[in-house]
């Protein structure tokens, strides 16, 4: 190449190809697939070289016959500014005098296979044009964090022992401009909104649903094409660290969505890169996902291992995230998964496990935890695979915790039929207890169950029309199931997650083009929904009973599983402390039990510390006064036993009084 091309925006300065930012150990690692850090040395970097300030460029494209960088510098010449193969690396590289921060570029990808030519954005870029322009931005990742407290507690606030519940959000949608609704608030708009609203209703932690650059809005995220870069539909990465440092200065934990798992066929993304299936599997059954209609990640490949890995670490390292919560597992641990017979290929062992996707994700929580151990990852992963949660050294995949989908369904199942059916359908709520130990879990109530025509949470309870119905309504029940199902969940082991506007018990189900319905907050029943939101998280944070031994056996005991004929339920939480019991009573029934008896394992007053149908949270009042008081009538394999007036469509918990101090 001549020293100096001329392109539409004027003389360009030649590329130098004797200066980079990676180094043989650098290649060797990238290789072996055990390179952590790699957006360190690949992508787009900003330095100075012999005194001329401008950026170093660095793509892997092994089966590449050139790459240029084009961009708004050069007037998006696919030609005039080439980089060259760093031996036999397949990455090419080069340093380009004179460009900025903010730039945009692309490169421009010729195969040495078929002609094929493309026009690629970075794989490690860290900031992007906003959509649905595609290109990447050259940028800088300094930013002053004031969450030093806060990682300094995180330990603490993130153990299996800890209480953990979870808001899960999506940003374009949790709240819109109140002058223009079609416009989204930025990061750094939404982050003092966002705090107070979960600092004041009690949530611990917020589950951003992905914030990857994806190019397809309403994927909300889960098609990822940057998997280093924030979104910049809504601001900077120094504005989603500003978001995130903002929720660790309220006390408030982060949780990343991410996606390993596919990633879209879009042109100027990952998928054939180089003219070739490079960061996909090349086999079709088994690079490409029926489903999404995406492609699968090879994870056989070091490189594109060293790729993942040093993505999961970025989010954690660069943006301070508590932990990761990683979409579709189950895809992944499947060959078979959504395909017919003929459609996949056995691994070596003749078998339908990816024997090299569970190879990464062991060697992705192994490498997380060793370097970050006191974050969190959770698996959503929905079949039976044996000890998700469980450490790699005994078999496990080494997850944190793993998404309860079963008690999901189970549960949104049960509470979605008429009461007076529910005593057929018993054993919905009862079977979690045969596995409810088996992983450590969290219960979601997540986004999937709220979308495309599922309805909203309030919506699916039944009682009644919703409103604009042509038949009268009978909307109490409505409201009333909706605050029996969150007290269950609240009440059953497990750490808990609740997708953005279920706290306000929206008609309409979630739509990522719009915000959540707030004024709904004006009518009392809603304003009454949001209370016992709050009022459960408070109870769940005090109580020991509730999050201590959320994942151990000895923290839960049945009293009563099998009144199915009333549909009730009773059951104690219990502390590492004797002293700490919580007694949760239940009636799936409209119906009023009066005087209904119930076991207790002490004699003395059992108080009663909430209950879903007082009038606070525009229920009917019924309760017991305060409490009860024990009698010597033996109930439910105990000497003693208390008689309650268990409200409709509630739940009520007791405690018993002068309780040990711990």
């Amino acid at each position: 190449m001549s020293d100096e091309a001329v392109g539409a925006a004027g003389p360009i300065a030649a590329v130098r190809h004797d200066a980079s930012l990676l180094g043989e150990q650098d290649v060797y690692l990238f290789n072996e697939g055990s390179h952590l850090r790699l957006q360190e040395r690949l992508g787009a970097h900003l330095g100075v070289v012999d005194g001329v300030a401008g950026a170093h460029f660095a793509v892997w494209a092994p089966n590449a016959a050139s790459v240029a960088v084009m961009g708004d510098w050069n007037g998006w010449s696919k030609s005039a500014q080439q980089l060259r193969v760093r031996g036999e690396s397949g990455v090419w590289e080069g340093f380009l005098p004179g460009v900025v921060r903010g730039a945009a570029y692309k490169y421009h990808v010729v195969s040495r296979h078929g002609g094929y030519a493309a026009d690629k954005a970075d794989p490690f870029a860290v900031y992007a044009e906003v959509a649905p322009r595609t290109g990447s931005r050259v940028w800088t990742l300094d930013y002053e964090w004031g969450d030093a407290e806060w990682l300094a507690r995180r330990a603490r606030c993130n153990a299996v022992s800890a209480p953990m519940s979870v808001y899960e959000v999506h940003v374009g949608s949790w709240r819109r401009d109140p002058r223009d609704p079609s416009r989204m608030l930025t990061y750094r708009e939404l982050a003092p909104l966002l705090a107070e609203h979960v600092a004041r209703l009690g949530f611990t932690h917020v589950e951003l649903l992905p914030v990857m650059e994806h190019p397809y809005y309403p994927s909300w995220g889960y098609q990822t094409t940057g998997y280093f870069a924030a979104s910049s539909r809504w601001g900077t990465p120094q504005d989603l660290m500003f978001l995130i440092d903002s929720l660790h200065q309220a006390g408030i934990g982060v949780i990343l969505d991410w996606v390993p798992s596919h990633f879209p066929t879009d042109e100027h993304g990952l998928g054939y890169f180089d003219g070739t299936h490079l960061y996909e599997h090349g086999d079709p059954r088994q690079g490409f996902h029926p489903d999404w209609q995406s492609f699968i990640f090879n994870y056989g490949r070091n490189e594109v291992r060293s790729f993942l890995l040093s993505s999961a670490r970025f989010w954690i390292e660069q943006y301070h995230a508590d932990g990761l919560r990683v979409d579709a597992v189950a895809s992944m641990l499947y060959l078979d998964y959504s395909r017919k017979s003929g459609e996949w290929i056995p691994n070596r062992n003749g078998g339908r496990e990816n024997l090299d996707a569970i190879d990464f994700l062991r060697r992705m929580n192994v490498e997380l935890y060793g370097a970050f151990p006191d974050v969190q990852t959770t698996a959503e992963e929905s079949t039976a695979w044996p000890l998700v949660s469980r450490p790699t050294y005994v078999g496990g995949l080494g997850f944190g915790f793993k998404w309860d989908m079963g008690w999901m369904h189970d549960t949104l199942a049960y509470m979605s039929l008429d009461p007076m059916q529910r005593k057929f359908d018993h054993g919905k709520l009862t079977f979690r207890g045969m596995y409810a130990f088996s992983e450590h879990f969290v219960l979601p109530l997540s986004h999937d169950e709220v979308v495309h025509g599922k309805g909203s949470l309030l919506r699916k309870m039944p009682g009644g029309t919703v409103p604009g119905g042509t038949v009268p309504g009978d909307h109490w029940q409505r409201y009333a199931n909706l605050r029996l199902l969150l007290g269950w969940m609240f009440g059953q082991p497990g750490k808990k997650l609740l997708f953005m506007g279920a706290e306000l018990a929206t008609w309409n189900e979630w739509y990522q083009e719009v915000g959540l319905d707030w004024d709904l907050l004006a009518l009392p029943a809603h304003a009454g929904v949001e209370r016992w939101v709050a009022d459960l998280n408070a109870l769940y944070l005090r109580e020991p009973a509730l999050h201590e031994l959320d994942c151990d056996p000895a923290g839960f005991a049945w009293i009563d599983c099998s009144d199915s004929e009333n549909s009730t339920l009773a059951f104690l939480r219990r502390g590492r402390d004797a002293g700490e019991v919580l007694l949760f009573a239940c009636n799936f029934t409209p119906i009023q039990r009066h005087a209904y008896r119930i076991g207790v394992p002490r004699a003395g007053f059992w108080a009663e510390v909430l209950n879903g149908d007082a009038a606070d949270y525009g229920g009917s009042g019924v309760g017991n006064l305060g409490g009860v008081r024990s009698e010597d009538v033996a109930c439910h394999g105990h000497a003693q036993s208390i008689a309650v007036e268990l409200p409709p469509l509630a739940v009520v918990v007791l405690a018993p009084e002068r309780r040990p101090q711990r």
